[in-house]
């Protein structure tokens, strides 16, 4: 049986915050050391401990019973053991998740009140109830602030799943808009051509034979247009890639300059620049919680420069990924260029010779044709 979900985003901490509970566990070690104290002690313990686990399992109006019931266990302790106030600690720890940020924080208001009426009425001493009450308002306040967090999250990735699905659809229509465009005139062309060819066979076999020839050399040159279409859409597209960058920031809350300047790119160039788009990109709106971001590529003197910065946290929690280093290695196999600077955000600049890359295709070219 778990104890946690399997896709619980809080991992291993809800058991190290267990160890709050040593301040309950003090009173019967240090000042009640008798049989009655610590069964009521271990009582206590064996009340919470479902309560607390099944908390992570429910969210929103579900959790309300579970955060009323750790709620009572302190009112119930709290007379004869004031480090019992670490369960209103627990149960402000879930309110987070048990509404919007508006509607948490008017419950945490409520439980505050709950917590100082019961701590009051109960004769709890003020060095018992007020860490309780400090500590409920500050680990309250700020699970509220990271589960609202977590949603925003949550909304930003639906809504780029729904652009990359969006963006799918209609990448598929165009393909097969281009593909009718391309192959239906020639497949026309064919099958009538082929069936003229069968008719001449038997009255005019050298006619018969020259609109074969004509069949193959149409059929030859279908295939290759349809070569150069697939590598067209196998390349990365910088101005689409560009686009998509631009949407996936505004919908994460970061402001977008672009300062760009079109450009005839060789493939490989514009292939390497897009993915290192993407992933500089990706890792702004993943790691950096930054305010603005500034996109800007140009060509100059035989070389194409694309640089993203942001005014994030900068590299000091994540360091360099997979990610980026991938995106280092496809640079370096055209001869460019990555640098990453962290310092007040992080600023990625990768560069790429365009002049060796061109020749290098030109040649290709050559040696494909001859």
């Amino acid at each position: 049986m778990r104890l946690l979900p399997r896709d619980s985003h809080e991992g291993w901490t809800p058991y190290a915050w267990l160890s709050y509970l040593l301040i309950f566990l003090a009173r019967p070690v240090l000042f009640e050391p008798s049989m009655a104290g610590w069964l009521a002690t271990f009582v206590g313990l064996a009340i919470f401990l479902p309560l607390y686990f099944r908390g992570y399992w429910l969210r929103g109006r579900k959790l309300f019973p579970i955060i009323v019931a750790i709620n009572l266990l302190g009112i119930v302790y709290s007379p004869f053991n004031s480090g019992a106030t670490v369960f209103f600690i627990y149960a402000a720890a879930f309110l987070g998740e048990a509404g919007p940020p508006a509607f948490a924080v008017r419950l945490l208001a409520g439980h505050l009140v709950v917590v100082s009426l019961a701590c009051w009425l109960g004769g709890v001493e003020p060095q018992g109830w007020i860490p309780g009450f400090f500590f409920s308002l500050l680990i309250g306040g700020i699970n509220i602030h990271f589960a609202g967090v977590r949603r925003r999250g949550a909304k930003l990735r639906l809504a780029q799943e729904e652009v990359e699905a969006l963006a799918t659809m209609a990448e598929r229509e165009r393909i097969s808009r281009d593909l009718h465009d391309l192959l239906g005139h020639t497949l026309s062309m064919i099958t009538l051509k082929s069936e003229l060819a069968a008719k001449l066979v038997a009255s005019d076999p050298e006619k018969a034979e020259q609109e074969m020839r004509e069949v193959e050399h149409t059929s030859r040159q279908a295939l290759a247009e349809v070569r150069r279409t697939v590598q067209g859409y196998r390349s990365h597209n910088l101005r689409g890639e560009l686009a998509s960058a631009r949407l996936a920031l505004e919908t994460a809350g970061v402001g977008v300059v672009v300062d760009s300047r079109p450009h005839d790119l060789p493939p490989e160039v514009e292939a390497v620049a897009a993915l290192a788009l993407r992933e500089a990109v990706t890792n702004v709106v993943r790691h950096a919680r930054a305010d603005s971001c500034t996109i800007s590529y140009r060509q100059e003197r035989g070389l194409f420069r694309l640089t993203v910065a942001d005014d994030g946290k900068g590299l000091r929690d994540h360091g360099e990924g997979s990610g980026l280093s991938g995106m280092r290695e496809r640079v370096r196999g055209l001869g460019g260029e990555l640098e990453v600077r962290s310092h007040k955000g992080v600023r990625l600049s990768v560069t790429l010779p365009l002049d060796q890359v061109r020749n290098v295709g030109e040649v290709a070219t050559a040696g494909r044709a001859s």
